[in-house]
């Protein structure tokens, strides 16, 4: 099997940014690969431990910088990767048409993506690079096991779990789960300097989306004590209902 790793270039979840008018002030953030998108990159690489003759290929849309994340999905494990050399797109449509573009003739078995991005937490680009590639999709699925022709999906529901099968080639997106990501071994590290990194044209059309602008969350009201045990029950249940009006 065939398996691309769709992985996204986003700024650190543990950074600082600032909204900077219709833009965010990412200076001195540190990028990381998109956690969803490494719980990806982790169900690729169980199913290749299993079966060590199946390929996974870490494919991201962006300008060169985005190597260093490739580079670390290649790391943990990714045999090659795919640069497609465009700039990114707030746009998920537009990102869906160059990622499908650039995918459609590596005749992929599985495409993967995280359920959504960190930064822009959208969970539109997987399902519709399957729609504009024919291909079926499961979205925000937690566990996936590999079968003759086809994936099982477990997906999370209210209540219990949802099991759903799909035939190859399909598009699934990935939650969080039991794929707790590797950390790169020193080995994988040395290896992954070495390992091809093909570099694509890829066409971004312009967006039709456009950011008005950033704002900081309000602050939060600070908290308030009403007392210890059993005794600031009373006291509690008053204020949720007459302050909070929760009750």
């Amino acid at each position: 099997m065939k398996t691309a790793i769709c992985i996204k270039r986003v700024p650190d979840t543990e950074a600082r940014v600032k909204g900077a008018g219709d833009s965010v002030d990412t200076g001195g953030a540190k990028f990381i690969v998109s956690p969803y998108d490494e719980f990806a990159a982790e169900a690729a690489l169980r199913m290749k431990d299993e079966s060590p003759e199946e390929e996974v290929v870490a494919v991201s849309l962006g300008d060169s910088a985005v190597g260093e994340q490739l580079r670390s999905v290649l790391a943990m494990g990714a045999d090659r990767a795919i640069r497609l050399d465009a700039e990114g797109s707030i746009d998920g449509l537009e990102t869906a048409r160059a990622l499908a573009a650039g995918l459609q003739d590596e005749g992929f078995d599985l495409i993967l993506f995280g359920s959504k991005a960190a930064d822009d937490d959208q969970q539109q680009v997987g399902p519709m690079v399957a729609e504009l590639m024919g291909l079926p999709c499961v979205t925000v699925v937690a566990e996936l096991e590999p079968e003759d022709g086809k994936v099982v999906c477990h997906r999370e529901i209210e209540g219990g779990t949802e099991i759903v099968e799909v035939e190859l080639p399909a598009v699934v997106t990935i939650t969080k789960g039991p794929y707790e990501p590797r950390y790169p071994s020193l080995k994988g590290i040395m290896a992954a300097k070495k390992k091809p990194m093909e570099e694509k044209p890829a066409e971004v059309r312009e967006s039709r989306i456009r950011i008005r602008s950033y704002d900081d969350p309000e602050p939060r009201p600070e908290g308030r004590i009403v007392g210890e045990g059993v005794n600031a029950v009373p006291e509690l249940v008053q204020l949720l209902r007459d302050e909070a009006k929760v009750l």
